[in-house]
């Protein structure tokens, strides 16, 4: 086969690369949907996109393989025309470029500046599912997505205190829709989904060095934190709900959350440190009523000898 054959299919390898569109970022106008309590159903919706291994890795390596089959067929020659050279290497820029697309976060800033008068505020990363919401299927219907017990109050009276960013593996095409339901009074001020996560082996990570926050100030909250997240300092392990109807995480969690807002630790990663491996909410209860214990001491010592 000739050098001029090899050119040619290099030529169409890499015009295929080039006329491809990433279509990761682009939501499809969502259907509306009602997202009601956890003991009420909802009505049919589109199951949540699965945020297993991501068929795009098939691009990388079907390229390389039609490559190097190319290539493989004029082993007999005893050089590589310098032209096949560089459309080789144009053709691997294209792909290094296109894969890093799919497996990194879409911007190095995911969020916009904040204002100079909030810079004392808190960011609050809230997981979606099996965290504030949980989406079940079943035969007979189909998918239902619930909302977890007392997610409103939660949302609204953080939101006095937080910048509340939400930040799932799943498709904006499917958090949109949830969000537009669940978020009416416009408690959460930004979403972050699939495309804002980053790819390692096979699974997808909230990087929320990513964020454009200070990560001093920033909480993340979810039912499976420790293993969703690449800064496990920041994380507040919460229980993942699957529609337990006696399910108060969300509530127990408000104390703290109240706490560190209105007292503003220097870095809320030496604060979570003292909490690993127990339950944040029971702990800050019994550590508040250790507290006002020696509170009381204190004050009773002191009445002890004004008298």
């Amino acid at each position: 086969m000739s050098s001029r054959l090899v050119r040619s299919r290099l030529h169409d390898l890499l015009a295929r690369q080039r006329s491809g569109r990433r279509a990761l970022g682009v939501s499809a106008t969502p259907v509306k949907e009602s997202v009601v309590s956890s003991d009420t159903l909802l009505n049919d919706q589109t199951p949540p996109p699965s945020s297993g291994p991501r068929s795009r890795s098939l691009l990388k390596f079907g390229a390389i393989a039609a490559f190097t089959a190319a290539l493989g067929s004029t082993a007999y020659a005893s050089y590589v025309p310098l032209k096949a050279v560089e459309l080789y290497l144009d053709l691997r820029r294209t792909i290094e470029d296109q894969v890093r697309g799919f497996t990194e976060p879409l911007s190095e800033k995911l969020l916009p500046d904040l204002h100079p008068q909030e810079q004392h505020v808190f960011t609050l990363v809230l997981d979606l599912n099996e965290t504030l919401v949980y989406s079940d299927w079943k035969r007979d219907r189909g998918w239902r997505t619930f909302k977890r017990p007392g997610v409103d109050a939660f949302l609204e009276h953080l939101a006095k205190f937080y910048e509340i960013v939400v930040y799932s593996d799943q498709l904006s095409m499917y958090v949109d829709p949830v969000l537009e339901r669940l978020d009416q009074k416009g408690c959460i001020r930004f979403r972050l989904s699939r495309a804002a996560t980053k790819y390692v082996n096979g699974k997808h990570f909230r990087d929320l060095s990513k964020l454009n926050r200070d990560p001093s100030r920033i909480l993340y909250i979810s039912g499976h934190a420790l293993e969703s997240s690449l800064q496990p300092e920041n994380c507040v392990p919460i229980k993942p709900w699957k529609l337990e109807n006696d399910d108060t995480a969300l509530l127990d969690l408000i104390p703290f959350l109240e706490y560190v807002a209105l007292h503003s630790p220097t870095d809320i990663r030496s604060v979570l440190a003292s909490y690993e491996g127990r339950d944040i909410a029971s702990e800050f209860i019994e550590r508040s009523k250790e507290h006002q214990r020696r509170m009381q001491e204190q004050k009773q010592h002191r009445g002890f000898w004004r008298r």
